[in-house]
């Protein structure tokens, strides 16, 4: 058995989610600083750059498409800039403490979260706007944007809750982008029935994200010197071994592929699977945000001692379920029961995976977590052009998008096995 740098006699403990990053505290005023209101403000902040500035793409590509001012073609790549972007704006913010050493001083996280959502309303209104040309540099763009207002407002949310004495509260931050799916997929079923176009839908969004902006402001600032997720490693711990690293660093980018053709194209599958005119398929979406808000509360509740290995091969397999009903059972039950399983991990799989990357490597968290953060990326990436590259070999988009989602489960399952092999190849 090959040990992983864990002292032996103590239990197996890995860091709350107040201890994945901790922030620099900044001194903020108390009316605006009650926990309560902090994490709230920090759930509606991810709400709009995830579920407005990242995924209100999914429930009006259908209506684009039925405008006619893209194809699946082009959609595949309108999702795949906006991945793009998301994993470039990861890795600036991995770079800020390096630019903060030559340029004396850069954004905290605060003021990178509300430049990320004043970004998030500006980019999404202007998708309401006849130029095409210009949509994918908007979608990379938002990409980037909402990846900053993640990663800045997660940081700065959970440096004051922990300052505050309340940091079991960062549960709620966490739901965030599941609510924000909820909020954007359940207006589009009533936009269809109305006859609106695409463009009124991406106006809408953005007026909704400018409101939601408007009530946080005031409780979303800070005065960080920098914005970095650096966290304080134990200092007993050692680096677990380079293989399980590795495989650990290739497993969750699998998790990246493995969701997002079902992510991207969920609504789109389930007209083409189900009878035309059915009310349904705009129903699966916000299934599926509401299982993401109800997964990250959970996964929050869980005992630090568990192996997450384990909770992560069983969260990829429950992700591998659902993806595999749409297939087995294509009609309105196996697509919302097959939502909610895709959506229950969402977030716990980044939750776990993160703690388990500062548990195996404590002394290089950020790096590592940059590591993962850039393969799961580039899963996303990968995932829409697969789907558009089996559907123009397939005989039709049904038999396109089977083929899609089998690849993406197929993915998960060999992410799980991955788990399970380094859960009993280096046991703790």
């Amino acid at each position: 058995m090959i040990r992983s740098g864990i002292r032996r006699g103590n239990p197996l403990r890995y860091p709350r989610m107040d201890q994945v990053s901790s922030p620099s505290s900044a001194r903020v005023h108390d009316a605006d600083t009650a926990p309560l209101r902090v994490a709230l403000a920090g759930m509606v902040a991810l709400a709009v750059a995830m579920g407005i500035g990242r995924f209100a793409f999914t429930p009006l590509l259908p209506m684009m498409l039925h405008d006619g001012v893209v194809d699946i073609a082009t959609g595949s790549w309108l999702a795949t800039a906006n991945y793009a972007g998301y994993l470039a704006g990861a890795l600036l913010y991995m770079a800020l403490p390096w630019l903060g050493r030559r340029l004396g001083a850069v954004p905290g996280n605060a003021a990178l979260a509300r430049g990320g959502l004043v970004a998030t309303v500006l980019l999404t209104g202007v998708l309401a706007l006849p130029w095409p040309a210009s949509w994918p540099l908007l979608r990379f763009l938002a990409g980037i944007a909402s990846a900053l207002v993640f990663l800045g407002t997660a940081n700065w949310c959970m440096g004051q809750l922990t300052r505050l004495g309340q940091p079991q509260l960062a549960g709620l931050i966490f739901c965030g982008p599941g609510l924000g799916i909820v909020v954007t997929g359940l207006p589009t079923g009533a936009m269809v029935a109305a006859g609106w176009s695409a463009a009124a839908g991406w106006a809408t969004f953005a007026a909704l994200a400018a409101v939601l902006c408007a009530g946080i402001w005031q409780v979303l600032r800070g005065g960080e010197a920098q914005a970095h997720p650096a966290g304080a490693p134990a200092a007993a711990a050692v680096p677990a071994p380079a293989a399980l690293r590795a495989l650990h660093a290739l497993a969750y980018g699998l998790a990246g592929l493995g969701y997002i053709v079902t992510a991207t194209f969920l609504p789109v599958i389930a007209r083409a699977a189900l009878p035309a005119g059915s009310a349904w398929p705009d129903l699966f979406w916000p299934v599926f945000g509401a299982g993401v808000a109800l997964g990250a509360f959970v996964s929050t509740r869980i005992a630090p001692h568990r192996d997450r290995r384990w909770l992560l091969a069983g969260a990829y397999l429950l992700q591998a379920v659902g993806i595999a009903l749409g297939l087995l059972w294509p009609g309105p039950a196996g697509f919302a029961l097959g939502s909610l399983l895709l959506g229950l991990p969402f977030t716990a799989i980044t939750f776990f995976a993160l703690q388990e990357a500062r548990h195996q490597w404590p002394q290089a968290g950020a790096g590592f977590t940059g590591l993962l953060t850039a393969l799961y990326g580039i899963g996303q990436i990968a995932g829409p052009p697969m789907a558009a590259a089996l559907l123009a070999q397939a005989g039709s988009r049904a038999q396109g998008f089977d083929w899609a989602l089998g690849v993406a489960s197929a993915v998960l399952v060999l992410g799980a096995a991955l788990y399970v092999v380094m859960a009993w190849r280096w046991q703790k």
